[in-house]
């Protein structure tokens, strides 16, 4: 029986203890209330997940991409953009006929060179029509040179002797890229035939001084995507061909993280490169704390789009707003934890938080009780300290007697 009361007092005592922590300094939330999701009712809900092979697949797939978020569908994958003619684009039309007599060529000219006759150069009005003789508006906004040459000819094969066109573009104005920003100022130029890549643009731009703190920012149609210059350089396929009307923004600025709880240092870092591992980052914290960290509970904190959610298993219904906030969390008690850290790639304003053990927390309890039961002593030991001292005056033993519950001299 004694055996059974001790055991149930230190159940009490250790439940006593965990429930006394909440009252305790410390740096963050306790390790279970993160993985209970224990939150007052009016705080932010949040998901958590924990870090697996599958969960590294599905936020390297998700991570943002050029190649991914401008998909082409008028030609192969990736390959050059094809120049149509738009709105403002001067236009030079050559139309030969077979002989003399026909239409553009009068029989009293004879045979000559070439039998052809050039208009004078016209811009594509605001409807996105030209005009040519005897055959009237024709359209020409978005057709390229062969598809505008071949309506030409079917527009005047019944009234020209075996008509031929051929159509030059004078002016480009349409099909103009933009890029501007930081070091390379603001610059539009026209777009090359051949194709140019987002690197092309760039470089021809005059981009001064790149780093791993630039940034990249693409607009096209009305969509926008931003990935870090690095990861043009290092990842080829965001190098992807640039298409008319496309705006390229760049910017700096420096990647950071936030590191708190059970970490060698805690504040903000920078990536000081264009990516790093969780990983690299805990290691730039300072590591873990040997004598205060919970090496099973290492938490991220970061804001998800709700398809990623979605994609990581999280039910969204719950959450309002298209970003989600997720906990995610890495136990590095597990050997293979470092292996997904070193894999996990951190975002820019990514939190790091290292819970305390629970040790590390009924040691606080220890020390608060013990702080208690010292306070409660101190009048005891003062009032002792003023019998034995007025009993050494008086030159009897009554403190003395008092203490031992005996009968000596009177105060």
């Amino acid at each position: 029986m004694g055996t059974l009361r001790l055991a149930r007092v230190g159940v009490a005592f250790l439940l006593l203890a965990l429930g006394a922590c909440s009252i305790f300094p410390t740096s963050g939330p306790a390790s279970i209330d993160v993985r209970s999701g224990h939150s007052a009712a009016d705080s932010l809900p949040f998901a958590f997940v924990q870090i697996t092979p599958k969960v590294l697949e599905v936020l390297a797939q998700s991570a943002p991409r050029f190649y991914t978020t401008y998909k082409s569908t008028r030609r192969v994958r990736g390959g050059p953009h094809e120049l149509r003619f738009g709105i403002g684009d001067v236009l030079t039309i050559t139309l030969f006929e077979a002989g003399a007599g026909g239409l553009f060529i009068p029989l009293e000219a004879g045979v000559r060179p070439g039998n052809f006759v050039t208009l004078p150069p016209q811009a594509v009005d605001n409807k996105g029509n030209i005009s040519v003789p005897y055959a009237g508006t024709i359209r020409a906004a978005g057709r390229t040179a062969v598809e505008l040459q071949a309506a030409i000819v079917d527009a005047l094969k019944d009234r020209a002797l075996e008509p031929q066109a051929i159509v030059t573009l004078t002016d480009q104005r349409a099909s103009s890229i933009s890029v501007l920003g930081e070091g390379v100022g603001s610059v539009r130029f026209q777009l090359s035939a051949s194709g140019e890549r987002i690197l092309d643009a760039i470089t021809r731009a005059g981009l001064q001084a790149p780093g791993a703190d630039l940034w990249v920012m693409m607009e096209r149609k009305g969509h926008r995507e931003t990935i870090p210059f690095g990861a043009l350089v290092y990842d080829p396929a965001n190098n992807i061909y640039l298409q008319p009307r496309d705006t390229i923004y760049i910017y700096r600025q420096p990647q950071t993280f936030l590191a708190f709880g059970a970490t060698g240092r805690q504040g903000q870092f920078a990536f000081e490169a264009w990516r790093i591992s969780l990983a690299e980052a805990t290691a730039k914290a300072g590591g873990l704390i040997d004598s205060q960290a919970d090496p099973g509970s290492v938490f991220i904190y970061r804001g998800e789009t709700r398809e990623v959610a979605k994609l990581l298993g999280i039910e969204t219904s719950q959450f309002s707003g298209p970003i989600i906030p997720v906990i995610y969390n890495l136990n590095l008690r597990d050997p293979a934890g470092y292996f997904l850290a070193t894999t996990f790639e951190m975002r820019n304003k990514d939190v790091i938080y290292i819970s305390n053990a629970v040790s590390v927390d009924t040691a606080k309890f220890l020390n608060h009780l013990r702080l208690i039961i010292a306070t409660a002593q101190d009048p005891i030991n003062y009032a002792l300290g003023v019998y034995s001292l007025k009993s050494a005056i008086q030159g009897t033993g009554a403190a003395t007697s008092i203490i031992l519950g005996g009968s000596g001299g009177s105060p």
